[in-house]
């Protein structure tokens, strides 16, 4: 039997799968292995930071199915596969069950969690490259998720990467983004056409879905409901993705509550689109995202 450090544990959640458990001084949050999925991040006392769809699903496999909401992985590529139909949208590596290689306590207690997940049979049919993935997680007053994806195999590796972050909003329609004024992104509501925000916040009034390159500006997410504010934080990224589906496209979706669009927004550290990766033989790229709850 595995011994972890207090405050961290392996149990059965949703659908019989099998999460970790971070209880950090300050904040708690749970993992589960298939996907590597971070489905919960609460400070101590205040409410939820992640939005879960009321339809979630939680099946295992090779492949699973994703989970919808906390934050899924993107990887090896963002959204559709280009040229591909058939593939899986978003990648991979939110569809299959990561190893937990370790459980350490680290400076002021945080409770830190690596998972890696390695190219195999069922990977190579949809994406015929070897990759090596570690995701850490860390939790204390804040989260910090931080992905290091490695080429494994002998010619370069082009790849997109995404911590999809669904956060939990007390209305979507009151919400004020800070941080990507002036930014340049791709309107996938409008056939991909390129365009620049505005100068103040941005609102959410309809169907969103914006990929921001060229940014590596830290975003705050306003919520005047809730009298907070999330804090998004990164580094090795230079794509913002945000995203709500709005009223018709939640309907159209079987794994989210046709009412969920209310509760949420994604805010998604990347490197995407324009900042798409091409990984060397045996280099790596790590990217970062700190998600920190602040006062309003």
């Amino acid at each position: 039997m595995r011994v972890f450090p207090t405050g961290a544990r392996l149990e059965k959640g949703a659908g019989g799968l099998e999460r970790l458990v971070l209880a950090g001084p300050g904040g708690e949050a749970h993992v589960y292995t298939h996907g590597a999925h971070v489905t919960h991040f609460q400070q101590a006392g205040g409410r939820p930071v992640l939005m879960m769809s009321s339809k979630a699903q939680f099946e295992a496999g090779t492949p699973g199915k994703p989970i919808r909401g906390g934050v899924p992985i993107c990887f090896p590529w963002f959204g559709p596969r280009a040229g591909d139909a058939k593939a899986p949208v978003h990648g991979v590596a939110r569809l299959l069950t990561w190893d937990v290689e370790s459980v350490t306590r680290e400076d002021q207690g945080r409770l830190r969690a690596t998972f890696t997940l390695t190219s195999n049979d069922y990977t190579r049919d949809a994406f015929p490259q070897d990759f090596a993935l570690s995701y850490t997680v860390t939790v204390g007053a804040s989260l910090e998720l931080a992905l290091t994806a490695r080429n494994t195999g002998a010619a370069p590796l082009p790849c997109e990467v995404a911590l999809h972050s669904y956060f939990a909003v007390s209305d979507v329609r009151q919400i004020a983004i800070r941080g990507l004024e002036r930014a340049t992104y791709l309107d996938k509501t409008d056939k991909l056409a390129r365009k620049v925000g505005g100068d103040g916040p941005m609102a959410i009034a309809g169907e969103t879905d914006r990929v921001y390159v060229g940014t590596r500006a830290t975003v705050t997410l306003h919520d005047p409901g809730w009298r907070r504010r999330i804090v998004v934080g990164k580094s090795g990224s230079n794509t913002t993705v945000v995203w709500n589906p709005w009223i018709e496209k939640a309907r159209a979706i079987p794994d989210l509550g046709d009412d969920d669009w209310k509760a949420m927004v994604c805010i998604e550290a990347a490197n995407a689109a324009d900042d798409a990766l091409t990984l060397a033989p045996g280099a790596a790229q790590t990217i970062v995202a700190t998600i920190s709850v602040e006062p309003e």
